[in-house]
């Protein structure tokens, strides 16, 4: 049994009026200012719980007990009680007996919120307010309004709304999903009663629920508020340094170099696509040397795997075999954009129109085996591929073989044009991403001291204020000094 905190010995009789309990309320109201608990103290300020063997009352925290722990405590016995006879434990509630008294709580909880709704619903009209008493709709309100546009609209006038009532029907309402459960901030102004309007200089009455009589009186009191606050804002900004356009300049300074870079980059690439084209023109002019062919049949025998197949092939035609595995299985394969591609200058992709799909072909022209293929090679025309040492060291010679049968620089040219045509779309790509990191930055700076930003945002800061403060102060000295003056001059005419 337990005692609730601040609560007095008849409070306590009431709640435990139980026969079984009759003679530890007689203990208790006899022991009213005196000593018990282990400190042998007479306050019963604090929560308390009675042992069932002995009677005796004791703090929960002198035998660390809470007020929460004791309401699953059945059946309680002291310490003293226990050394006497061990039989005697505490024992505590099951889970089935604690849900069970929760659902009876909870039950007579439900038949209390009934009787007292229905006692509610009985008050729908007190026939004392201004609800009460009036007979005709007042035309302004929502449900007014309403009521105009759909004649079969059941709801009553705000106006004509008892106080008691609330009007709370008996069915009940969907929220609206755009209230937040606030109140109507513009009660004061749905008045009977005509008010002035707050526009400059208008003395027509206002709109019921609004400050203006009209849409142009508002906003002429607004352009009037912000010429005011305005150019004190502007002034304010031009004398403190902002630390995030700072940064932002830093920021776009450092864009722009990285796309000097992709800029030069992308001319060294033009260079080199410039270059691979001198190289095929003199290959075009030179003749076959018979030596070369003859070298390139030394290569030992070693069979590989083709990486697109998985066939055994020999090294001799190892390239030549990966390169029509290739483009067999990417012409099974569509990479397509409804966009033509506009880059000035050479245009690297396929740009083949599709006109069941209504696409572009997006591969590079040099890579695409469906729309571009490879030119027909004749059998007195040059390999001419650049001869290299120690796979990096140009030696400014090139391959005399013959195209046809040289399978150790099969379709370089290709290739190459490949390489350089890869590293234009990445730097491309990387260009694109820079543009817009720069139009973000720009924005940004743009937006920062806009009409709207000066007027919500203001840094208050104490040196500059201070600084306009002796300038307004001076003028104002400056201003007094002259009409002083002229009073001055004034009056010496008048006496002379």
């Amino acid at each position: 049994m337990a005692r609730r905190r601040d609560i007095s010995h008849e409070e306590i009789v009431k709640q435990f009026s139980l026969p079984e309990r009759q003679s530890k309320i007689d203990t208790l109201l006899k022991q009213d200012g005196q000593a018990y608990c282990l400190c042998r103290s007479s306050d019963s300020s604090r929560f308390m719980i009675a042992c069932d063997a002995c009677e005796e009352w004791y703090h929960g925290d002198c035998i660390a007990i809470s007020e929460k722990e004791a309401k699953l405590i059945k059946q309680y016995v002291c310490i003293r009680c226990h050394e006497e006879d061990p039989t005697l434990i505490t024992r505590w509630k099951t889970k089935r007996e604690d849900n069970y008294t929760d659902k009876e709580e909870h039950r007579s909880r439900k038949r209390k919120d009934r009787s007292e709704n229905k006692i509610d619903k009985k008050k729908k009209k007190c026939g004392d307010c201004m609800g009460c008493y009036r007979t005709e709709d007042c035309g302004r309100c929502d449900v007014c309004t309403r009521k105009f546009k759909h004649s079969r609209q059941k709801e009553r006038c705000k106006q004509r709304i008892c106080v008691n009532y609330g009007g709370s029907h008996n069915r009940r309402k969907r929220r609206d999903s755009t209230s937040d459960n606030e109140p109507n901030t513009a009660t004061h102004l749905m008045t009977d009663y005509p008010r002035q309007c707050y526009g400059p200089g208008c003395s027509n009455s206002a709109r019921y629920g609004s400050k203006y009589c009209s849409d142009v009186c508002g906003i002429r009191l607004a352009t009037n508020r912000i010429c005011q606050v305005l150019p004190q804002r502007i002034q304010e900004w031009a004398l403190s340094p902002c630390i995030a356009e700072e940064k932002n300049i830093k920021a776009l300074d450092q864009v722009r170099k990285q796309q000097l870079e992709v800029r030069q980059i992308l001319q060294e690439l033009d260079k080199r696509h410039g270059e691979l084209d001198l190289i095929i023109d003199r290959a075009k002019n030179a003749s076959i040397v018979p030596n070369q062919e003859t070298d390139n049949d030394d290569d030992t025998e070693i069979s590989t795997y083709c990486i697109t197949c998985g066939h055994e092939i020999h090294s001799k035609t190892a390239i030549k075999h990966m390169e029509k595995c290739f483009n067999k299985y990417e012409s099974q394969a569509t990479f397509g954009s409804i966009f033509k591609t506009k880059i000035e200058g050479n245009n690297m992709f396929c740009d083949f129109f599709n006109p069941s799909n209504r696409t572009y072909c997006k591969r590079l022209r040099v890579l695409c085996p469906e729309h571009c293929k490879d030119p027909k090679v004749n059998e007195n025309e040059v390999c001419g591929c650049p001869l290299v040492t120690n796979v990096f060291s140009p030696t400014g010679e090139f391959c005399r073989a013959p195209k046809k049968s040289c399978t150790k620089h099969y379709v370089w040219e290709k290739l190459r044009r490949a390489e350089i045509d890869l590293e234009r779309v990445r730097q491309w790509l990387k260009m694109d991403e820079l543009l817009d990191k720069e139009r973000q930055i720009r924005h940004a700076m743009a937006s920062r001291a806009g009409v709207l930003a000066l007027m919500l945002h203001s840094t208050y800061n104490h040196e500059v204020m201070e600084q306009i403060t002796k300038a307004s102060q001076q003028d104002q000295a400056a201003m007094q000094k002259e009409i002083a003056e002229r009073f001055r001059k004034g009056v010496k005419q008048r006496l002379s």
